[in-house]
């Protein structure tokens, strides 16, 4: 029987299954530089999103609106901002406002680390044979597609 709905269940028809593969290749292809750094793949997000917010700082610098921008929840940012205290990247002190807020900050070895990466990740570009504007429109494609995702 090879009607619609078994072709619709075949593995290869699976976004799902086509974003999993392609995110973990990437993420394989990312290790090498991050080992370099001592960064796992989650704190190297957690780092951008650090650097980006030292640059220009949001109002609220709190592990809540970091979890909004990483679509991640405190139960995993947490352990992760503690190892990344502990390896002094980081610092977090509660709000003297409301203590249930942490305040993130970058230590100056968090801020040293980003030229660092800079020059590893141009040479990971490099290295790899992939087309920069082909992925400047999946880039896009996949915005649109977590937008319309988010609601659900």
């Amino acid at each position: 029987m090879n009607d619609l709905s078994s072709d619709s269940l075949r593995l290869d028809s699976q976004l799902c299954f086509k974003l999993y593969a392609a995110s973990r290749a990437v993420i394989r292809g990312y290790k090498p530089m991050l080992e370099q750094l001592g960064l796992t793949y989650p704190q190297y997000l957690a780092m951008l999103v650090l650097w980006e917010w030292h640059d220009s700082a949001p109002a609220q610098p709190t592990v809540k609106a970091l979890g909004e921008r990483l679509l991640l929840d405190s139960g995993t940012l947490t352990p992760l901002l503690k190892r990344l205290e502990q390896m002094a990247l980081v610092q977090r002190r509660r709000s003297a406002l409301d203590e249930r807020e942490v305040h993130l900050s970058l230590s100056p070895s968090g801020v040293a680390l980003r030229a660092r990466v800079l020059p590893i990740k141009t040479r990971l570009l490099c290295d790899s044979a992939v087309d920069l504007s082909r992925l400047d429109e999946l880039r896009h494609g996949l915005d649109q597609l977590l937008a319309q995702l988010k609601p659900l």
